[in-house]
């Protein structure tokens, strides 16, 4: 589990593909120092286990099937990635909850700059769309970020620029892909209410998604 508070912006070392896996080595300088082999790392919102740690480097085995329903097997050499080590108990939770699971790859439709702030437009799939809402939030490349507005093919973001400064997303660029994933919260949420019998009211409903938000450890 992730917050999306991306802790540094690692470089890509090398991508090597053999067969139904590859190898991901990531260059840091702030992640490796208090990561231990077995431990989940967040690459662009996606978890990776850590296989070896040598000279700053990360190295992590990546399937074929995570290579190509994300943007982890279009990275080349010197690129940059967002990286955030797995939440611990005593962690900040300043994001929202991450799982590191990528529902779909958006695309970037524009990126307009107003003042010192940037509106950022992602095309997206409508599977994915469903769980987003006007100020809400929403992982994007593995950044907490929140959503402005919600539109029939896409929604919009406004960057500030510490995120900027500190992620890769103020280096992207209209037709950049980015990794997405909604907020968990959100589906568990619309689950319950697409479960709810068609004949309780209101308050019904209500106790019901309480009760289940309750056990799964959400409230307590």
């Amino acid at each position: 589990m992730f917050t999306g508070l991306i802790m540094e912006a690692g470089t890509v070392h090398s991508l090597e593909v053999r067969g139904p896996s590859g190898t991901l080595e990531i260059k840091c300088s702030e992640v490796h120092k208090d990561a231990s082999l077995g431990d989940s790392i967040a690459v662009n919102g996606v978890c990776l286990t850590v296989t070896s740690i040598r000279n700053g480097i990360l190295s992590f085995d990546v399937s074929f099937a995570t290579l190509e329903s994300t943007n982890l097997g279009s990275l080349k050499r010197g690129e940059c990635v967002n990286l955030e080590p797995s939440l611990r108990l005593n962690s900040k939770l300043g994001g929202h909850f991450v799982t590191g699971h990528v529902e779909s790859v958006g695309t970037i439709r524009s990126v307009t700059k107003t003042g010192n702030a940037v509106t950022v437009e992602i095309a997206a799939p409508a599977s994915l769309l469903q769980y987003l809402i006007p100020k809400g939030s929403v992982a994007v490349d593995g950044i907490s970020l929140t959503v402005v507005d919600v539109l029939s093919d896409a929604f919009t973001l406004v960057i500030i620029p510490h995120t900027a400064d500190i992620t890769t997303i103020g280096r992207k660029k209209a037709g950049d892909t980015v990794n997405l994933e909604s907020d968990l919260l959100a589906k568990y949420v619309a689950k319950c209410i697409r479960n709810a019998p068609a004949a309780q009211t209101p308050e019904q409903r209500d106790a019901t998604l309480m009760d289940a938000l309750r056990r799964s450890g959400f409230l307590g």
